[in-house]
């Protein structure tokens, strides 16, 4: 198992916490960064993070900004992803569950090392279900590509106006 690991400033020493929790697990983690407390733009490091996810670099995803939102939503624009932010083990359970989510957002600002980690491994632990929910789940990827075609559509526009 291979887990791509980003955060912002907010994040970073959360972040680092996570990345030698998941090697003493025996799992495989790709830093993305940041690598400083230094103020940086947390969708630069969910885009490198999805795109690991997306284009088979890495299984899993785990991002880690002050409250989780930016980046699950950050992460949500490429496609192929399903990035959740999860404050509680139910949460990360059921977005694997039910959603098959491959991505996990957390809050540094919001969590207790302790509750970060527990969501960790219940997320990682949880299978997807599959049944009813694949249809659900297909259904999201069908949305991915109607955005693909729709920016298509704008591109072609836009060039035929050249």
């Amino acid at each position: 198992m291979k887990i791509a690991l980003g955060a912002d400033h907010a994040g970073y020493e959360l972040k680092n916490r996570v990345k030698q929790y998941l090697q003493q697990k025996g799992i495989e983690v790709q830093d993305e960064g940041t690598q400083t407390g230094d103020s940086v733009d947390y969708p630069d490091f969910a885009r490198l993070v999805a795109h690991d996810v997306s284009e088979s670099r890495a299984d899993w995803g785990i991002l880690v900004c002050g409250s989780g939102i930016g980046m699950a939503m950050s992460a949500n624009k490429v496609a192929g992803i399903r990035a959740v932010n999860a404050s509680n083990e139910q949460e990360a359970q059921l977005s694997r569950e039910h959603n098959n989510a491959n991505v996990l957002a957390l809050g540094a600002r919001l969590l207790r090392d302790e509750e970060a980690m527990a969501i960790i491994d219940k997320w990682l632990a949880t299978p997807f279900a599959g049944g009813r929910h694949e249809r659900r789940v297909e259904k999201m990827a069908g949305l991915d590509r109607e955005r693909d075609r729709q920016s298509g559509d704008r591109e072609n526009s836009a060039a035929g106006k050249r």
